[in-house]
This record gives C-alpha cells, structure tokens and sequence, in this order.
C-alpha cells in the first residue's frame, strides 16, 4: 500500500479533499494511505512561530527551515522516499512526471509532500531533505495546499485497480494513447439536444470507424488548441526537466 504523507499549515484544508471523491474511495479500499501532518506542530518557539522576515531584507515571509526538516524527518519512514515541494519555480507537472514520481513513491511505498507557503522555504530545508520542486502551472497561488492536492489526485487515480475503467484513464489527454496530445469530444445520450446531433459514425457502430474519426478528431483539437504538443509519428516526446 502506497503511503501519501502531506505536510501543511491548513491539515483541515487538505483532508476534507483526500476523503472525497476517488481519493476517498482509494483510501476505503485500502490501495492508499493518506498522513496530514501540521507543520506548527514542529514549531521553533511556544507561539507557533513557522516563518520569519528574508536574510537581506526584501518583502514576504519565509518558512523555517527548522519546522520543515523536524516535520519530515518525523514521519519519513523510507529513507528512499520522495519529498516533494510544491513551488512554483519546480519542475512543471505533466502526465510523463506524473508517472514517474508514482513510479518512485510506489518503489519506496511512500511520498512525502511539503505545502509551501509564504515567499518560499529556507533553502536549508530544501538543500538537506533533497527536495523536488514541482509545479502545476506558471502562476502563483496563496500556498501549496491545492498544488498538493492536484498531484496527489493526478498520482492516485493512476494506481491500479483506483479507477473502475483503467482504460478510460488510458486514453485521457496527454497519454500514450493520446500520442501525449489532447483527447477527442465526446458525446452521450440523448441523440439530439437543442437540434445539436451527435455525430454519425458513433451511432453507426463500426467500431473501426469510430477509433478512427476519434483519433482524427484528437488530433484535430490537439492542433488548434494545444499546437506545441504535436509530434511527429514515432518520435518520444521528452519532457522538461
């Protein structure tokens, strides 16, 4: 069982979304298990104290390396185990890295991640526990808790047997067997709604004619909304790092 552990100042932010959902489902039926760790609880002064003003002046706070490092040290169980950063000067989540990171979380049974909050971390803490810095975007949020949760949601419906359809997590965007492109329309009953018709072919039932004008149709909203994931046939679409 892979074991997720979230370090954070807001525990009650995160753990109301790990028992929702398809998260909650995995924890029920034992495939994950979810740790939230406060990181006051690790606290340099009785005031609760976690941050403090930039060495060198300049605007924001800083989180202390002291709480960070205590924090993880205190529930690391597997000295091979990811702790990971969420930051938005990380390396930019996509599904390659999605799959790599399960990869080694599931090699060490377990995964370790640090909300950010405030201007940053101390970089001490991120230079001693080796952490991996992972963003979801190019923009800044409040702190790391949502960042957090959207790579644990993205890891776990990725573990076998989460999902009810592996196959539909298969052929979701950005996967192999979207060539790492987007996914196609999709539609469902009723036939017609609001004279809007559902295409032909899906009502047809050839099967091979229906994967085909699929597969068109992706790579058709690939090139018009997301051109720069385009590759040409056989090539490996590697990821930045």
């Amino acid at each position: 069982m892979l074991e997720i552990k979230v370090l954070t100042l807001f525990p009650e932010m995160v753990q109301a979304m790990l028992a929702s959902s398809i998260l909650g489902r995995a924890a029920a039926q034992g495939q994950v298990r979810y740790a939230v760790t406060d990181i006051r609880d690790f606290a340099v002064d009785k005031h609760r104290t976690v941050d403090d003003t930039p060495y060198g002046g300049g605007a924001g706070m800083i989180l202390m390396a002291p709480c960070v490092v205590d924090a993880v040290e205190a529930v690391r169980t597997s000295p091979s185990a990811p702790v990971l950063l969420t930051s938005p000067q990380g390396e930019r989540l996509d599904e390659a890295l999605v799959l790599e990171l399960l990869a080694d979380a599931q090699r060490a049974g377990e995964l370790i991640l640090v909300c950010g909050h405030y201007k940053g971390v101390d970089e001490r803490a991120c230079e001693i526990l080796a952490m991996r810095e992972i963003s979801i975007g190019d923009y800044v949020l409040s702190g790391g808790e949502l960042p957090a949760l959207v790579i644990v949601d993205a890891l776990v419906r990725r573990i076998e047997g989460v999902l009810n359809d592996a196959a539909s997590a298969a052929s979701d965007s950005f996967t192999v067997d979207r060539d790492g492109g987007l996914d196609c329309p999709w539609y469902t009953k009723p036939p017609v709604y609001r004279d809007l018709t559902v295409p032909e072919v899906l009502l047809s039932g050839h099967h091979g004619k229906i994967e085909t004008w699929r597969r068109e149709q992706a790579r058709r909203r690939t090139c018009e909304r997301r051109p720069d994931l385009l590759r040409e046939p056989g090539h490996e679409n590697a990821r930045r790092r």
